[in-house]
């Protein structure tokens, strides 16, 4: 059976919104393992307490997962990474390869910002002790199938993600605090204004990216509703759903009667965007079209 997943929250949330988001999963019967942990900006960290919501998820009976930064460029990343490797009996997802020493040979998961595009990485990866990966979100269904058939020679478990904003791009500067005329060291952590990004447009006036701190993200939301079916055929095991400020449970629900056969793709559709109002949904990545299609 296909397990759904809730990837790490890209956002900088509210400690309260944020809490509350978790502790409503531990009750969610359609989730299986949540990822925790800041992933975008390390700055963030000291604002929500992982600690006590993992034990929350934890006796609830979920898996849980800790995930590392994507970006590690000064001394507080590289602590923070050091961090998240030295907690014990947890499962760590690593999204830059500045983990892997502070792993000391400890098995992994990769994570959907660490860039394993083919084969190759795969197998290098699984070499060094990785146990499941989460491919890229702008990977087509072609290499998902290759990917998850290599996965499985190798024993390797595989997730993609099926809902959410698609994380494009990472800079080592801060689009939250240029936007507002800061800088990053001062940024004020304005990024706390937008809870599912900042939406971007062109000079045409056309809804074009969203941006989160350092991370560009797709104006639309990733939406895979009609390849679940596909996606579990191929042998991907894992479906992920990244938060956003909708109703996830909801939306979790959705999923979970895709994968179950209780729910037709259309009748998902249109629960889907009673649940996520305005969210306009692409999965164009998936047909090798532009990421902003809905095929």
């Amino acid at each position: 059976m296909i397990e759904l997943t809730i990837g790490p929250n890209f956002f900088h949330w509210p400690d309260a919104q944020k809490r509350d988001f978790y502790l409503g999963l531990a009750a969610d019967p359609h989730i299986g393992t949540v990822y925790l942990g800041e992933v975008v900006c390390s700055k963030r960290i000291p604002f929500f307490d992982v600690t006590s919501v993992r034990t929350a998820l934890e006796r609830a009976g979920k898996k849980v997962v800790l995930s590392t930064l994507s970006e590690v460029t000064v001394a507080a990343d590289r602590r923070a990474v050091r961090d998240a490797c030295g907690v014990p009996d947890c499962e760590i997802e690593v999204n830059d390869a500045a983990a892997f020493e502070s792993l000391a040979g400890r098995p992994f998961r990769i994570g959907q910002l660490l860039n394993c595009y083919n084969e190759e990485v795969l197998r290098f990866l699984a070499g060094r002790g990785a146990t499941h990966v989460c491919l890229p979100s702008e990977m087509p269904l072609a290499a998902v199938e290759v990917m998850a058939r290599t996965a499985e020679s190798l024993g390797v478990t595989t997730e993609v993600q099926v809902f959410g904003r698609a994380s494009l791009a990472l800079s080592a500067r801060c689009y939250h605090a240029r936007a507002h005329g800061r800088v990053k060291d001062n940024c004020q952590f304005v990024c706390e204004r937008d809870p599912d990004g900042l939406d971007l447009r062109t000079v045409d006036g056309d809804d074009f990216l969203a941006i989160n701190g350092i991370q560009t993200l797709s104006w639309r939301y990733l939406n895979l509703s009609r390849e679940v079916g596909r996606l579990r055929d191929v042998g991907v095991t894992h479906l992920r759903l990244s938060p956003h400020s909708f109703d996830m449970a909801g939306i979790a629900g959705v999923f979970a009667g895709l994968c179950s056969g209780r729910l037709a793709a259309d009748v998902a559709d249109e629960q889907l965007a009673a649940l996520a109002p305005s969210a306009v949904f692409a999965n164009g990545f998936a047909h090798r079209q532009p990421g902003y299609l809905r095929v």
